[in-house]
């Protein structure tokens, strides 16, 4: 039975033909059967694809052979060609789409202006150098609000965002201007939304300023459930979401018995489809499945 596997990655560097790349992206998924969503902007490329082992390495060995793609950063997951529904391969203003295109600066090395990056043990060194100086590090979380339901950092700021572009509108509320002489570690799933938000908030003002590299996947990688992070990860395909451990804690709640839950549903309303949590149980029964909301058709 052949080994498959789910590759997660991204490449900040200019990019003076983006279209030329998104072809040459698709015309190489398709050559070797992968599937997944790939996005390329003038400032770089991100992707999540899925397929054979063997053949998702062909595709990250021909992939890293583009000159602005040989530092790609590139984490592994359990998962197939089958998590993805189809092959997506797109150009956008922005990898991330944080509403301010003109404001993201790149070379090739990477974004220019962001945060310290840490990897998993830089990051309890610097929890623990803190608290022996008798102050907090405040773990700042880089994703959409309902993300965080399953699964952040203990004791994380979640932003009140629905999508990435909400982060802008926060950062200039003032609502978090008093962390603004703190040590702020930004964190995400994979490293590139934390490292787009690092840039954001050192432009705005905020003076010790951190990013997980390679985000909750790669400290997951490290620490498991035993450092600290606390529960599930959410991911954009058919899995939904992912545990490190068989140790993992449940923090989320089904919205309509509390019961511990980690599953997302869609509304059931065809012009919502907000994502909720529910139980096994209560996702079986024959009511339809409403967002808290309680949006009705």
């Amino acid at each position: 039975m052949a080994l498959n596997r789910i590759v997660l990655y991204y490449a900040f560097a200019p990019l003076p033909d983006p279209e030329a790349l998104r072809l040459w992206q698709r015309a190489l998924c398709e050559k070797l059967g992968l599937t997944g969503r790939i996005l390329i902007s003038k400032d770089g490329i991100n992707g999540t694809v899925g397929g054979e082992l063997n053949v998702v390495k062909q595709y990250v060995k021909a992939t890293r052979e583009y000159p602005a793609f040989t530092k790609m950063d590139v984490k592994w997951s359990e998962g197939a060609a089958a998590d993805f529904p189809r092959l997506s391969v797109k150009v956008r203003d922005e990898i991330v789409s944080f509403g301010a295109p003109g404001e993201l600066k790149v070379d090739e090395n990477g974004v220019l202006g962001g945060g310290i990056r840490l990897g998993p043990e830089e990051l309890h060194d610097l929890v623990d150098a803190n608290r022996q100086a008798g102050r907090d590090v405040v773990f700042f979380d880089g994703r959409n609000a309902f993300e965080a339901q399953i699964g952040r950092f203990k004791d994380a700021v979640v932003p009140d965002v629905e999508t990435t572009r909400d982060f802008i509108r926060e950062l200039d509320s003032g609502r978090y201007d008093g962390l603004k002489d703190k040590p702020v570690v930004t964190y995400c799933t994979g490293g590139i939304r934390c490292e787009v938000l690092s840039a954001l908030m050192v432009n705005r003002g905020f003076q010790e300023v951190y990013q997980l590299d390679g985000g909750i996947v790669r400290y997951g990688e490290a620490f498991g459930d035993s450092g600290l992070w606390e529960g599930s990860l959410y991911v954009f395909d058919r899995r939904m979401h992912l545990e490190f451990t068989p140790e993992a804690r449940t923090l989320g709640r089904c919205v309509r018995c509390t019961a511990p839950s980690s599953k997302f549903e869609n509304c059931s309303n065809p012009s919502c489809r907000k994502l909720a949590l529910y139980c096994a149980d209560c996702a079986a029964e024959p009511e339809p499945l409403r967002c808290p909301e309680g949006c009705r058709a």
